[in-house]
């Protein structure tokens, strides 16, 4: 088992190795973005990758502390998923008000992949691979979409 410092230092080297990788990827709309902090322009609305000792998850999550607001967000996922699940080329879990890790409610669109460890760096490319077309197809799909969320700006 890792100390809590060697596996922040790990996934810290993962993220950093990604990012690199990641580097030389342009946005849908020709630009620089920083793949890893994903800024989505809506407040509490973001594109997450998150992996851990056993599986890695990318998810559209919307953390509005109004849970009013955060249904109408979700619907409005829901009006663009045809386009969504056309763009990303698979189905996405959907989940309306779950709990976070914290016990904060959100609602998630997201994907996942069991098997993988980010503390093993031979699964790194399939984590890689995972990943990058994933969040490119996000950024692709929100290049079109986040017109129809300006209201939740």
């Amino acid at each position: 088992m890792y100390s809590k410092e060697q596996a922040s230092s790990i996934k810290q080297a993962f993220w950093t190795a990604f990012g690199q990788y990641m580097t030389l990827q342009p946005t849908a709309e020709g630009g620089k973005v920083n793949w890893i902090n994903y800024k989505t322009g809506i407040k509490h609305l973001y594109f997450r990758m998150n992996a851990d000792q056993r599986s890695a998850r990318i998810a559209i999550e919307i953390a509005h502390p109004d849970t009013g607001i955060q249904a109408l967000m979700f619907e409005q996922f829901e009006a663009y998923r045809q386009i969504l699940h056309a763009q990303l080329d698979e189905e996405w879990t959907w989940s309306l008000h779950t709990q976070d890790d914290y016990g904060k409610t959100i609602s998630t669109i997201s994907k996942t992949i069991g098997d993988v460890s980010i503390f093993k760096q031979e699964d790194w490319p399939t984590l890689i691979t995972f990943f990058k077309p994933r969040i490119m197809a996000l950024d692709e799909f929100w290049s079109d979409a986040k017109y129809g969320f300006e209201v939740f700006r």
